[in-house]
């Protein structure tokens, strides 16, 4: 059974790799196949390996055309491009936990009806609801939103659009697992109602049980260190803790206990099963009627369903309630399942209710730990010491999560075991039943006590973060390479007698040592970021590595400088920022500065901003832009002719308009960073640098804005390839139409970024100019071309010209 299950796997995710979904008039194939396993497994043929692989091959196609299946339905409920930005009236419920930020407050909705005549809108979209501002100057005042309310609201949607970056979170795909299929905003000074304070149905109830719950538990705790910590592990809400302490766990490696884990689950529906064991047997009535061990089954396994209801039903609470149903049937019927068949069995009943599973490395980590604990504990010959096999399983699914953990977030904790060992029993034992209770009972102290017991966790684990290796971090590997190490992981965790078991350690090497190959000298790569409504460009030579803005914050504890810029860069093996250009004050060109300074050393700062900035406080050597400034990197120039003295201490003078312009000079192009310079600093640069202005690529000056590319300035630039750093349907409508129109009548090539994703540019001596849009490297059927869309259809991208 297990190898068929994980066939059905493997074409469950080989589906998820598709650019484009198949025909399920295909699936047909399926009846003659299956037809003829049926007569194989008869006894019409032979055993041997042609039975085998036909079964295999049947249940691989079944998974395949199930998730194929799956997705066509999800897709068929979509928002029609004509009705993306428009109002439209709708009713429906909130069907998740709202989560309030600073500003806003966001939730699901589920839509019942649409009172907008003709509109189309999907079933399930997510919406941010802003407050208003008070007009005293103080704090804004937010919404009031509940789950499980029915409310009657005028949106504007949008289609599901998400940044698109090398090594980069794909939320288009994590929208399309939650069946999410629309985003957009309440539209203010509209007419709002709630219909209905409580909706009837099953989740919506749910919904709201949950809210209340975390309303106990922050009515309790208040601003408590580890009160975010203690909502995450009694009801699974994760947004509930600080990007600081998220930043803790994952340098320790204890992230996975920051969520509902299968450990917990397990560790709450055993103890009831224990005490439910214990007191049924001590009444003869009760045991007669049912035996003692089918009762306490049954009753674990629904603590355990609640448990995992209540905390949201992630996937490791999936995979552990679905093992625990399997032990419960097996107990009840008198039969010993296997642990190797209930993983598999866990397995199937998770993708065939959620198909998109395999896309969230979530699932990998989750299953592949089980599985190993699996292979190093189970079917021995004799059975060591608890003390030895705990040792033992700890090794183990350290060493086996270290390739997918490189492979997905290119890091791994080195101080993973000893903070394991310290916070596993702590949370697992100690914080979590106490939390539990406290939620559920009338008095506050189990509440206090579990956080006060996870606030000192988190100052051990704080303290084992500061180390100074306290985490492996390295350049994104070959996908070969991961296969190779997890070949050799089982390899070496084979039981002891095994020979030359070492030999697997010799897998690992490539993992570490199969490097990105840097740009030759001379040449010069070049990296425009999707960022959104923003710039960041990496600029990369042979032995250098310069970053020229950092691109906008996206809300509390998110920018592009932790979201998009450091995994880029950790990715790509760039593990120091030779200079790194702040070129003005701007929020879309500053917002991820400080997330960039805390994870990248960085030599110099280059920038514009005021003096008082308190950037300037904390980051490394700092020098002002100035024309003239030049320096030379492998090969390379980079030469910044803007601000002059004189725009530099002009007053009353635009931030944009004391942007850094940089260009950069190699034997095979040149290449032009304008930042936001608008018509005043064209005509400058027209003025003093008209000869230097000449480039081969263009990034776009402040993103296509009509106030900026002027004629005279266009033409003097006259750049082949021009490229628009802009956001998917941004506010301000960059790139304007006239300065498009400009570049087109000048016959330069252009590309967005939010049409193509991060743009890739390589200057390379006696090979054309190399362009590489993300979007065509990487494509999956959720992101199908959108109809209505702009693609300039004028270089062969991802090619030469």
């Amino acid at each position: 059974m297990a190898p068929h299950i994980i066939a059905f796997a493997a074409g469950v995710w080989l589906l998820q790799q598709q650019a484009g979904l198949p025909e399920l008039r295909w699936a047909w194939l399926l009846l003659p196949a299956v037809s003829l396993a049926v007569l194989l497994r008869g006894g019409g043929v032979p055993r041997g390996f042609g039975r085998g692989a036909v079964m295999l091959a049947c249940a691989a196609a079944a998974g395949f055309f199930w998730a194929a299946a799956c997705a066509h339905w999800r897709l068929a409920d979509h928002l029609p491009p004509e009705w993306e930005s428009r109002d439209i009236m709708i009713a429906g419920v909130v069907s998740g936990l709202p989560q309030a930020y600073d500003r806003s407050v966001r939730f699901e909705f589920d839509v019942e009806r649409v009172l907008t005549p003709e509109a189309i809108v999907p079933e399930r979209i997510a919406l941010s609801w802003w407050g208003r501002g008070a007009r005293d100057g103080g704090s804004v005042q937010l919404p009031e939103v509940h789950a499980g309310e029915r409310w009657e609201l005028t949106v504007r949607l949008k289609r599901p659009h998400g940044l698109a970056n090398p090594h980069g979170f794909d939320y288009e795909a994590w929208l399309l697992e939650r069946g999410i299929r629309a985003t957009g905003y309440v539209r203010p000074k509209t007419q709002t109602r709630r219909l209905d304070a409580a909706a009837s149905g099953f989740a919506y109830r749910l919904e709201t049980l949950r809210e209340r719950l975390r309303g106990r538990i922050r009515s309790t705790l208040g601003d408590a260190p580890a009160a975010g910590i203690v909502i995450a592990l009694a009801m699974g809400d994760q947004r509930a803790i600080p990007p600081a302490q998220w930043q803790t766990f994952t340098r320790t490696g204890v992230n996975h206990l920051m969520s509902i884990s299968g450990l917990h689950v397990t560790m709450l529906s055993g103890l009831a099963f224990a005490l439910v064991n214990l007191l049924w047997r001590r009444s003869a009535r009760l045991t007669l009627a049912l035996p003692a061990v089918k009762a306490a089954a049954a009753i674990g396994f629904a603590i355990a369903l609640a448990y995992a209801l209540i905390a949201g039903f992630a996937v490791p609470a999936q995979r552990t309630v679905f093992m625990l149903a399997v032990v419960a049937m097996a107990l009840w019927s008198g039969r010993i399942a296997a642990a190797g068949p209930v993983l598999a069995l866990a397995l199937f009943a998770v993708l065939v209710i959620d198909p998109w599973a395999v896309n969230a490395p979530g699932f990998w980590l989750s299953f592949g730990a089980v599985a190993v604990i699996l292979w190093v504990s189970v079917n021995r010959l004799r059975q060591p010491h608890w003390l030895v096999t705990w040792g033992r399983v700890q090794w183990a699914v350290t060493l086996a999560l270290i390739p997918p953990l490189l492979a997905m977030f290119q890091q791994v904790s080195l101080v993973s075991p000893l903070a394991n060992a310290l916070a596993i029993p702590l949370v697992s034992f100690v914080v979590v039943p106490p939390a539990l209770a406290g939620m559920l009972l009338p008095f506050d102290a189990p509440l206090h006590f579990a956080q006060w017991v996870m606030a000192v966790c988190l100052q051990l684990l704080e303290w084992l973060g500061r180390w100074p290796e306290a985490a492996w971090q390295q350049h994104a590997p070959p996908a070969w390479t991961v296969v190779a190490a997890l070949a050799g992981t089982v390899w070496l965790l084979l039981p002891r007698g095994f020979p030359s078991r070492w030999i697997g350690a010799l897998a690992f090497l490539p993992l570490f040592l199969i490097v990105p190959a840097p740009p030759p000298g001379g040449a010069l790569r070049l990296t425009v970021l999707d960022v959104g409504q923003g710039l960041a460009v990496v600029a990369q030579t042979r032995n250098h590595a310069l970053l020229f803005d950092t691109g906008p914050a996206f809300g509390p504890g998110a920018d592009s400088g932790s979201r998009v810029i450091v995994p880029f860069l950790r990715a790509a093996g760039i593990h120091r920022l030779d200079a790194m250009v702040v070129s003005h004050d701007d929020a879309d060109h500053t917002g991820g500065a400080l997330s960039v300074l805390q994870a990248v050393p960085v030599d110099t700062l280059l920038t514009s901003l005021p003096d008082l900035d308190p950037l300037l406080l904390i980051g490394p050597e700092e020098r002002r832009c100035m024309a003239g400034q030049s320096w030379q990197w492998d090969g390379a120039r980079f030469e910044m002719l803007y601000p002059d003295a004189a725009t530099r201490d002009a007053e009353k003078l635009k931030d944009n308009e004391r942007s850094c312009v940089l260009k950069i000079t190699t034997v095979a192009g040149s290449v032009l960073i304008p930042a936001d310079i608008e018509r005043l600093g064209e005509r400058t640069l027209l003025a003093t640098v008209p000869e230097k202005l000449k480039s081969d690529v263009l990034v776009a000056p402040h993103q296509g804005s009509r106030t900026s590319s002027s004629q005279a300035f266009v033409e003097a630039v006259a750049p082949r390839l021009v490229i628009f750093p802009v956001g998917y349907r941004n506010p301000f409508r960059h790139p304007h139409p006239d300065v498009v129109a400009r570049y087109e009548a000048l016959g330069s090539a252009r590309v967005r970024t939010d049409e193509g994703g991060a743009i890739a540019v390589e200057l390379r001596e006696g090979r054309p100019l190399t362009v590489t849009r993300h979007r065509d490297r990487y494509v999956r059927y959720w992101h199908a071309p959108r109809e209505g869309g702009t693609v300039e259809p004028l270089l062969p991208l991802s090619g030469d010209f």
